[in-house]
């Protein structure tokens, strides 16, 4: 007689936890503040634009040269955008999966009558789809080139100022950038919520604060572009 060898095994926390809505939704939670942090640093140096060429290419400069000597030449830059990258694979994974789970958790009446998403979840959805074409299209535009037909190397500067010398790119990201602060404004305030950090007396706080980051960010990402456009940077 074979005796049964096998044994139960439980998942683990981690499985557990990405397995339930409240685990998928703590991890949309600190992947999205990763790239909010990341969003504010990154408007912060946009903005040396304003400085001069000289100071723009410097600041792009030190970013790839950034932690030496102790970090060799990029890595440090490397190790931003692989954070980065499990951050938005994270965050757009757990997004997809709340959605479906959300649909099939629906009713059967709604089979045949579609119920109408509440103006956030449009708003979330949607401006996740622009963002994250944008987020491409940017890529190939001002790091690769791909998409740049003045494209130069080393020219960060001169890069930017052609891109919003043109209309397209001027439409393509004026458009992400609301869809950005759309985005922010209520992603801010659900992160609080799935991380047990909203509560009456914190919630206009919470409001206020989120409207205060989505306005900031919308606003100085959008004035390098206006500035292009005016002739105030070129």
């Amino acid at each position: 007689m074979a005796l049964d060898t096998r044994t139960d095994r439980r998942p683990s926390l981690a499985a557990t936890l990405w397995g339930s809505s409240v685990g998928k939704k703590t991890v949309m939670a600190v992947s999205g503040l990763i790239m909010l942090l990341y969003l504010v640093v990154h408007m912060i140096g946009n903005l040396k634009i304003f400085f001069g060429a000289a100071e723009f290419n410097h600041y792009a400069h030190w970013l790839r040269v950034v932690g030496e000597p102790f970090m060799h030449e990029e890595w440090t830059l490397w190790l931003v955008r692989v954070v980065l990258l499990a951050a938005v694979v994270a965050h757009a994974t757990s997004a997809y999966q709340l959605s479906r789970r959300d649909i099939r958790a629906r009713p059967a009446t709604y089979v045949h009558k579609k119920p109408r998403a509440s103006y956030a979840t449009r708003t979330m959805r949607w401006g996740g789809i622009i963002l994250g074409l944008f987020l491409v299209w940017h890529l190939l535009d001002l790091t690769t080139g791909t998409v740049h037909a003045g494209f130069r190397p080393g020219h960060p500067y001169q890069n930017v100022v052609d891109t919003f010398s043109t209309w397209y790119g001027n439409v393509i990201y004026l458009v992400a950038m609301v869809a950005l602060g759309l985005h922010v404004r209520h992603g801010f305030w659900s992160a609080a919520q799935s991380l047990g950090v909203g509560s009456r007396s914190r919630d206009r706080l919470l409001k206020t604060t989120a409207n205060a980051l989505a306005l900031v960010l919308t606003v100085g990402f959008v004035s390098v572009p206006v500035a292009v456009m005016t002739g105030v940077v070129s």
